[in-house]
């Protein structure tokens, strides 16, 4: 069986030892600022996120309109094909295929 494991670069493998290292070096360096880099690092995140929603919200929004401007183009688009219904029983007015009843024309005697 065959471990595979994968490098940073050229940091090589890093072990907890060197993350230990690279932390002191980091307080170190940057003690008395680091509440305030994680205070302005955590609003960044905020406002990340905050905008993140804007953004959904927006996406969101459009398709709704979009498929509501669909929905009322489309029905009065076929509004001429629907059936208009007539009042009393005439024969001529059924709508419902498997009722209508053969026309048969008579021919034509044009001489």
């Amino acid at each position: 069986m065959q471990t595979t494991s994968y490098t940073l670069g050229f940091l090589g493998n890093i072990g907890w030892p060197e993350i230990l290292i690279v932390g002191v070096i980091m307080l170190l360096l940057f003690g008395r600022r680091l509440p305030e880099m994680g205070r302005s690092l955590g609003q960044g995140i905020v406002e990340f996120k905050k905008g993140l929603k804007d953004v959904t919200d927006d996406i969101k929004n459009e398709v709704d309109n979009a498929t509501n401007d669909s929905k009322s183009k489309d029905s009065g688009r076929f509004e001429s094909a629907k059936p208009h219904e007539q009042s009393g029983g005439t024969s001529q007015g059924h709508t419902n295929p498997s009722e209508m009843k053969a026309q048969v024309e008579a021919p034509r005697t044009d001489a």
